[in-house]
């Protein structure tokens, strides 16, 4: 993985948080898992395909995830999440992957990312590759993005 993808992937998702929700976000000391990703109960999952391949995951608790949910939904007040609330952190991978493409093709690098697949409940991601994780902590909770890409070959 290049500094320079991972480093657009961080810019992208962090402008997320601070213009869309209006969160003070601040980037944690990044590390390397290897082959193992725990879902911390909510994540969403994307694709990433074209001069690009692999996926990014961002995982939270429940408690963030409807903080994201309520702030989406102009600030009203969320108990639990239902299916609505679901539609709503689908909305806020896609408002990631969107803005994640964006950042890549300033550097000329052009991906595609696929619909989000969110995921409810304990769960263990595994691959067969490593992951960067990019701690991100916020007045909301902790939201971890995993991303593990591969430039395509021409």
């Amino acid at each position: 993985m290049e500094a320079k993808h991972v480093n657009a992937i961080t810019r992208a998702t962090k402008n997320i948080l601070t213009s869309h929700l209006g969160l003070d976000v601040k980037l944690l000391n990044p590390f390397v898992q290897k082959n193992v990703i725990p879902s911390n109960n909510v994540a969403v999952i994307l694709g990433i395909n074209g001069q690009l391949e692999g996926q990014l995951i961002c995982t939270m608790d429940e408690t963030t995830a409807i903080s994201i949910i309520s702030t989406m939904m102009g600030g009203m007040p969320v108990e639990a999440i239902d299916d609505m609330g679901w539609s709503a952190i689908q909305e806020f991978g896609n408002w990631v992957g969107g803005t994640m493409a964006t950042e890549l093709s300033l550097d000329n690098t052009i991906i595609d990312v696929t619909p989000p697949v969110v995921n409810n409940g304990s769960s263990t991601f595994r691959s067969a590759s490593s992951f960067i994780t990019l701690p991100l902590e916020s007045s909301i909770g902790k939201i971890d993005v995993h991303i593990t890409i591969k430039k395509v070959s021409a």
